[in-house]
């Protein structure tokens, strides 16, 4: 959940009230929000000092989908609302005197098909900034960049001073020589090319440069004059960039998707229009696309859900009036109607700058949390269930229990983890059909979810080094690997790990666990030739991650399925010539771990691994 900082004073302001810290605390909690952090005492504390110091900020914890709470306006506006101080802001569009032929217009080229290709823009006319104003629009730009932008991969923000320009408007998409400007903070002119490598030590932008660096064309946009606006979303002109003095704003998105795109032009739109000589009001454009179809631009259509009153009531156990509903949803900044049609029904009207609301269940929640839900009557349940854990958790409890008696210590490390820790740190190649990969990541050590229990428990040793030796640790937990058999394409598997770290290798010790682990579940060990219907053996392995001849594969011969007369008379025949193999299934791998793989890992000592699947051993009915 993303987390913002506004100005206390501020914001006090705007909602008539100064509140105490627990006093916000409270308001913040009510609404579905936490309050982080009130710096005040840090201030007045370095103040005492002598030292330079902001104004005190409260940082505000908010939903991820709220994306209408992330700057100062949007919380505030929220706030006053639910307070009852205000009715929900009606947004407009406000054409020019001449009607929609007067409209800016920006026409969109086929060429942006291949890099950027959805466009979305506004006007914001006689808009007047302050220091604090200006600051919280250039951070609202960053809050969405950061957000649902998913670092400018998704949608770029450029905003202009529209007085600098000369419409109309086109967006392109050039060669990377064909395209030069004088970019935001230079007074000099570059090629795009050129700009790509005098970015790459830029802190704040070489982390956008990858988005467009490998494409044949980079997305410009162009007024009239053949001035740049910006180079979407690497950066804007020096030319149009604003300042306090900036009274006409061109807002422009680019995207590479168009849902995302919509919500935040509408975002940026709305939360400042506050600002404009008419507040709460948006001159639109037109957009001409590739095929000759045209767009108004922001479509700011207020969308509509019917909400019925039988369905809050059963959710939240009250026993609510219509009207009673239809105060409360005011107060989330929704305009409700009630239903000429159906007594239980409202007709939600859901401003642009509510997109996390998608079905009537967001109402619901809406109309709880403005009731309250500390005012949620407690009532015991109407049905009645017993719990009880799943049959691979009790399994894998009698092999907690064992190991850690023995002297063992339980990790619990992170299910995903990198790519090179999952397959190249253990020496074990990537065929592409076994790891679930994370489409956008967060962190490099966040890549894939695991296929193995061992790098996790490397890691934990690695973090442990300094620890006495012998160091014994072990886990009990799932792994997921690729099935296209699955509706979800997808399966997990509860396996178990250990691995011991000392000052000699330590197979025996590993080996004794196993043995431990199949006494407690009741699984004997039989030779691999001999007629036994059921038990487990080892035999030499192959498998990269351990030492060569210092590595064992672990089969498991499970009991015979249920067949007919002359299945078992063909099974009893098998069990006579010693032939049993063909049911035996390999279930994991034990032994010394291969010094490349220790290194990777940057364990200096010798280290004995086992790891094998749970669910093979679960009674199947």
């Amino acid at each position: 959940m993303p987390t913002i900082s506004v100005d206390k004073a501020e914001l006090f302001e705007r909602l008539g009230h100064h509140y105490t810290t627990e006093e916000f605390d409270s308001l913040c909690f009510d609404y579905g929000l936490e309050l982080d952090e009130d710096t005040t005492a840090e201030v007045e504390a370095a103040i005492k000092k002598g030292l330079p110091a902001e104004r005190p900020q409260l940082k505000i914890e908010i939903p991820a989908n709220r994306y209408d709470l992330v700057c100062l306006e949007g919380i505030s506006r929220a706030l006053r609302a639910f307070l009852g101080k205000q009715d929900p802001p009606q947004y407009t569009l406000a054409y020019p005197p001449g009607g929609e032929k007067d409209l800016i217009t920006v026409t969109v080229s086929q060429e942006t098909q291949r890099i950027r290709p959805f466009f979305a823009c506004a006007v914001l006319r006689n808009i007047k900034f302050t220091p604090m104003s200006y600051a919280s629009f250039i951070d609202l730009q960053d809050k969405l960049h950061q957000n649902i932008g998913r670092r400018r991969s998704l949608v770029a923000i450029g905003t202009h001073d529209l007085d600098t320009l000369t419409p109309p408007f086109r967006y392109e998409a050039r060669t990377p020589t064909n395209i030069s400007f004088a970019p935001l903070g230079r007074g000099t002119t570059h090629t795009a090319a050129e700009l790509m490598q005098i970015y790459e030590s830029d802190k704040h932008l070489s982390r956008y440069l990858h988005i467009i660096r490998d494409s044949d064309v980079y997305p410009i946009i162009y007024d009239a004059k053949d001035q740049v606006l910006s180079m979407p979303p690497i950066i804007n002109s020096e030319h149009s960039k604003i300042t306090l003095d900036t009274k006409n704003v061109f807002i422009d998105t680019t995207a590479t998707d168009d849902t995302k795109l919509q919500i935040v032009i509408n975002m940026v739109a709305s939360m400042f229009s506050e600002y404009c000589a008419e507040p709460f009001t948006i001159e639109p454009c037109k957009i001409v696309f590739p095929d000759g179809s045209t767009r108004i631009s922001p479509d700011i259509t207020p969308r509509t859900v019917t909400a019925r009153a039988s369905y809050i009531n059963s959710c939240t156990s009250l026993s609510l009036k219509p009207s009673t509903i239809q105060s409360l949803l005011t107060r989330m900044t929704l305009s409700p109607a009630l239903s000429s049609d159906d007594p239980d029904a409202l007709i939600v009207s859901l401003p642009c700058t509510r997109p996390d609301i998608f079905h009537e269940v967001d109402i619901m929640e809406d109309a709880a949390v403005a009731y309250g839900f500390n005012n949620l009557p407690d009532i015991f349940p109407q049905t009645s269930t017993v719990a009880q854990p799943l049959p691979i958790s009790k399994l894998a409890d009698v092999i907690r229990r064992e190991w850690a008696m023995a002297g063992w210590v339980e990790a619990l490390p992170f299910i995903l983890c990198s790519h090179e820790e999952n397959f190249s740190f253990m020496n074990r190649p990537d065929t592409g059909s076994l790891a679930v990969k994370i489409a956008n990541p967060k962190t490099l050590e966040f890549q894939v979810v695991r296929t193995s229990l061992l790098p996790g428990l490397l890691k934990t040793i690695r973090e442990n080094r300094s620890h006495a030796l012998p160091v014994r640790v072990f886990e009990l937990s799932d792994v997921v690997f690729k099935d296209t058999s699955r509706e979800r394409q997808a399966r997990n598997e509860r396996h178990a790990g250990a691995v011991w770290c000392s000052r000699s290798a330590g197979f025996e010790v590993v080996h004794g666990l196993l043995d431990r682990a199949m006494k407690m579940l009741e699984v004997p060990r039989v030779g691999r030739g001999d007629g036994k219907d059921v038990g487990y053996y080892i035999k030499e392995g192959d498998d990269p991650a351990y030492f060569p001849g210092r590595a064992a594969t672990i089969y498991y011969r499970p009991p015979p399925s249920k067949t007919s007369k002359t299945g078992a008379l063909a099974d009893e025949l098998r069990n006579t010539l010693h032939i049993n193999q063909d049911r035996d299934i390999v279930i994991g791998t034990l032994g010394v771990l291969h010094p490349t793989v220790l290194e990777k890992f940057e364990i200096t000592y010798p280290c004995s691994a086992l790891e094998f699947n749970m669910e093979v051993f679960l009674k199947r009915s």
